[in-house]
This record gives C-alpha cells, sequence and structure tokens, in this order.
C-alpha cells in the first residue's frame, strides 16, 4: 500500500541557547516551518543549522561604539550567506541558511504523493516485484518538474529576512550599508504598482531557445544576449507566450528584486546584472537595437555595482533595529562577488569559483564577447572581467557522493597522476560554457569499481573544462592567465587543486577570502 499523504505542517520551534555574552556571536538551530502542504514539501529533516561567527569581545578587537560596518549578502544557487566587515575587511559576523523548499500551491501535494510513490516503488523492487517501465518514465519526469515548481521568489524573501536575523543584534545599529548579489541571469518579470513577480523565475540555467531566433535577428553577431541563458532569451519568451496585460510589468534579476524588497524603490539594476540583457558598459548604455524593441519599456535602470539606492525601509529598519542612515546599494552577480572578495587586482590574474556551478573570470585590459562559447565580459572600473559560467561543478559531485564520501575518497587520490576517465559531468542536458550547447548530455560513463577512481576522474575532468575555459579566453583576445585564486566550497579540497595545478600548468592557490558575501560586503562599503 502507498500509504495515506497527509497535507498538515510543521509546527516552528525556535530553540536558543543562553545568551552570548556581549560583543559574541552563537549559533542557532532552527526547525523552519515551510507550511501546509498546497504551499510547500517538507523534507524527513528540515533541521538546520547557521552558524554566526565573530570576534569574542568588541574591547578585544578594538570595536568602537561609533564603528561602521558594511553588511554583504551572497544568493547562490543553493543557499545564502552574510559577512559583516569592518572598514578594514576584517569579518565581525558571518553566517548561512538554506533555502526552505517551498512549491507553488498547484504541485506540492503532487509531489508529496510522488515521493510516496517512490518510496513505495523502492520497497517493490526491493521484495523483487517487476513495476510497468511507464510508471518509472512518468515518476522521472515528474521529479524533474520539481525545480521548475518551486516557488523560489518565496524561498529568497524569506532567506533574505532570516539572514538579516542572524546579524547580532548588537552589530545591527553599526551596520552603515548594505549590499548582495545574486545567480547571472536569474530573472524576474514584477508588477511594477506591487513588486510581486507575475510568473515564476527563469533561473540562471534555464534555456529559452524558442527566442533565439528573435533575437539573433536584432542584436550584432555572436552578442553576449545571443545565447538561449541571457536574460535577454527570457524576457523575449515571456513576452511571446504570456498573453496578460504587459502594461504594468518590469523585468528585474534576483539582486535587484531583493535589494528592492530593502530599498523600496523599484526599477533598479547593476550593470554587471544588466549584461545579459543587452546593457553595454563600455557605452553605459542600452543600445539602440535593444532601446527600439517594445518589450525594452521592462528595462530597469542601470547604476554602477555599489552605488547608493536609498535608505533602508523604515518597516524594515525598525524590525531589525538598524540605524536609521543605513543605506542600500546595487549589487552584483555572484561569481564577480567572489572575484572581489579575493582582491584579485591586476590583469593576468583570475578566481575560479567551484560552488555548485563552475564560473571562471580573468582580469583583462580587453574586453571579449562571443556568445558561440559563452564568453562575455563585466567591466570593473576601467579593466574587465572576462569569463563565463560553466554548469559542470560541486552540484554533480553532491548527486554522486556525500560530504563525507568526498572527504574520505580525496586522501586516497594520487592528484600527481593523470586519470585516464573522459567525463563531462552535468547534472542535467545543457551547457553554457565554455561550450553554449543546450543539448549536450552529462557523460559520466563508464563508472569504475573504485569509487576513488571515479571520484579522481570527474575532478580531473571538470580541472580539463577549466583548463579549456583559460585556453579560449587566451585565443579571443584576453590577457593571459598568470595565476588563480580558487572561491568556493571546491577550494577546501587540497586534493583536486593539486590536480587543477597540474592540467593549467600554472600556480592555483585559495583565495584568502572565498565568500562572495565578502565581496557584496565590499561593494556595500565603496557605496557608503
Amino acid at each position: 500500500m502507498l500509504g495515506s499523504i497527509s497535507c498538515s505542517s510543521l509546527s516552528t520551534q525556535v530553540l536558543y541557547p543562553s545568551p552570548p555574552k556581549p560583543g559574541c556571536c552563537t549559533a542557532r538551530r532552527l526547525l523552519v516551518r515551510t507550511g501546509p502542504c498546497e504551499n510547500s514539501v517538507e523534507k524527513s529533516a528540515r533541521l538546520k543549522t547557521m552558524v554566526v561567527g565573530c570576534k569574542k569581545e568588541n574591547q578585544e578587537v578594538g570595536f568602537q561604539a561609533s564603528e561602521r560596518l558594511y553588511l554583504g549578502m551572497d544568493f547562490g544557487t543553493s543557499g545564502a550567506r552574510f559577512a559583516l566587515i569592518d572598514k578594514q575587511g576584517t569579518i565581525h559576523a558571518e553566517g548561512k541558511r538554506q533555502y526552505p523548499q517551498y512549491m507553488s500551491s498547484n504541485w506540492a501535494c503532487l509531489f508529496t504523493f510522488v515521493s510516496h510513490v517512490f518510496n513505495y516503488v523502492h520497497e517493490e523492487e526491493e521484495n523483487g516485484a517487476c513495476l510497468h517501465p511507464a510508471i518509472l518514465i512518468m515518476l522521472f519526469l515528474l521529479s524533474r518538474k520539481r525545480e521548475k515548481t518551486m516557488d523560489w521568489a518565496r524561498s529568497w524573501k524569506t532567506t533574505l529576512f532570516s539572514l538579516l536575523e542572524d546579524i547580532p543584534v548588537h552589530l545591527r545599529p553599526h551596520v552603515a550599508s548594505i549590499s548582495l548579489d545574486g545567480t547571472s541571469a536569474t530573472t524576474l518579470i514584477i508588477d511594477s504598482n506591487t513588486g510581486e513577480p507575475l510568473a515564476r523565475p527563469y533561473l540562471y540555467n534555464e534555456s529559452c531557445p524558442d527566442a533565439l531566433p528573435a533575437i539573433k535577428s536584432i542584436a550584432p553577431v555572436n552578442h553576449t544576449v545571443c545565447s538561449g541563458s541571457s536574460t535577454l532569451c527570457k524576457l523575449v519568451s515571456w513576452w511571446n507566450n504570456d498573453n496578460s496585460d504587459k502594461t504594468s510589468t518590469i523585468l528585474l534579476h534576483q539582486a535587484d528584486w531583493l535589494l528592492w524588497l530593502l530599498h523600496g524603490q523599484l526599477g533598479v539594476s547593476d550593470y554587471n546584472n544588466a549584461l545579459k540583457v543587452g546593457y553595454d558598459p563600455e557605452l553605459d548604455s542600452y543600445p539602440r537595437w535593444l532601446l527600439s524593441q517594445p518589450y525594452s519599456r521592462l528595462l530597469p535602470v542601470v547604476k554602477a555595482p555599489g552605488t547608493s539606492i536609498a535608505h533602508l525601509k523604515g518597516d524594515v529598519r525598525t524590525l531589525f533595529g538598524f540605524s536609521e542612515n543605513c543605506i542600500v546599494c546595487t549589487g552584483t552577480t555572484d561569481s564577480i562577488a567572489a572575484f572581489l572578495a579575493a582582491r584579485a587586482t591586476k590583469p593576468g590574474k583570475a578566481v575560479t569559483s567551484l560552488g555548485s556551478t563552475l564560473a571562471i573570470k580573468l582580469l583583462s585590459t580587453t574586453r571579449i564577447e562571443d556568445a558561440r562559447y559563452g564568453v562575455y565580459s563585466h567591466r570593473l572600473d576601467d579593466k574587465w572581467l572576462v569569463g563565463g559560467a560553466s554548469n559542470t561543478g560541486g552540484a554533480v559531485l553532491k548527486e554522486i557522493f556525500t560530504d563525507e564520501q568526498l572527504e574520505k575518497l580525496s586522501e586516497h587520490i594520487n592528484p600527481m597522476e593523470s586519470s585516464p576517465l573522459n567525463y563531462y559531468p552535468l547534472k542535467s542536458v545543457g551547457e553554457r560554457f565554455p561550450v553554449a550547447d543546450p543539448m549536450m548530455e552529462p557523460r559520466l560513463h563508464p563508472r569504475p569499481e573504485s569509487d576513488v577512481v571515479y571520484l579522481h576522474g570527474i575532478l580531473e575532468s571538470i580541472a580539463r573544462i577549466e583548463a579549456k575555459a583559460y585556453i579560449l579566453l587566451k585565443d579571443l583576445g584576453a590577457t593571459q592567465v598568470e595565476e588563480v585564486f580558487t572561491a568556493g566550497g571546491g577550494a577546501k579540497n587540497d586534493k583536486w587543486t593539486k590536480i587543477r595545478e597540474r592540467i593549467l600548468g600554472l600556480p592555483v592557490s585559495q583565495a584568502t577570502q572565498t565568500e562572495a558575501a565578502y565581496g557584496a560586503a565590499l561593494l556595500a562599503m565603496k557605496g557608503a
């Protein structure tokens, strides 16, 4: 039997430890209430631990009552972080949250049902039963729809205010400015009257090939927007397929919308996020070929990253105890924030972000744009951050191995030995960079008997993709890469770092600061 399906929700429990000493931070364990069945899906274990760390005593680190602090938040692919720094770059507090898994109302109970069916299938297979292939195919296709039916906007909004709540109370009045980053090309169509999303967000890795013919007919050849995953393709796809009234709509990126929740001035973006919607950071304006289109009225106003927008909204300020002088600044993308955190300031220096995906940024004196390879350039003052983002990365590893397995198996890898295995590790169909191919299939076979050998092959294959990316940038005319700093979770794997050094033929090291939230805090400092 499949058993009964309950739509009851979990109650909220917040367990606080004893109050911390003045100037200390602590850890909270939070059992997240994700709502009734029609709005969410409960995992078997909803207990998450959020750890905030800072110096022991304000007096010991010379913290003055008048000292100004700068808050940066990073909204990545699977969770969000914050970092609170002072003028010298010292971290006073930091923490993280996973996104609560809210589901859109039409799908939540269906996926609860599907999860029960999966359990039933597993039990029957263990008992030797053979189920009809059509049932298995149906269940697989339904499970693939889960990401597209997540209520991402609600999840991000909840996480934003959870992070603000996690900032130590005694430090909040000292926060002078706030900025944040989001995933590149994550797109929201917003009601310009209410600020609420009119459709589900288009995620960073989604492709809208249906819009490509229209885009290619107006944009310059090989322009950044001539990729199915570009923000402009997502906008045009929505414009052509949505029959609703479009008179009160505006396009925002993930970072733009989350910042709007803090400052209240709808329709402001930054030139890093706006790049993939067609904004020209060299001319500092939208091009004429884009402004002539009917959907151009949805485009946001664009400012430089780290520019002051407005003071923190009064209701947010009052709720959390921030200063009335706290300002909110324009943001950036997650990979650029990670680059800023590494403080790689000379041309030829590069940062590879090894998180859920693999993102590459090389500081160059030359601007490079070529949509054939998913290559684009972000402006960074008078230089250019050249690079792209691949769909390979840590998300693939975590589908195959647990964190504990990754750590233990890595210990047995000899990074000086070349792996004969030739994989292209992807979580699903489609690649963005160094090859822009929405139909590229993941390649993770054959799988050897040894998990150590298998992991070695995957790590080395990802390193080869990274090397191919840097070679491509050089061939297209970018400054030659001389040194690579690593950010993201993959930076902690020493064996992987040595494999990458061998494959790249370059010095590779972990950046002093590896979190994009730190880079976002530097932007907040810039705008203060």
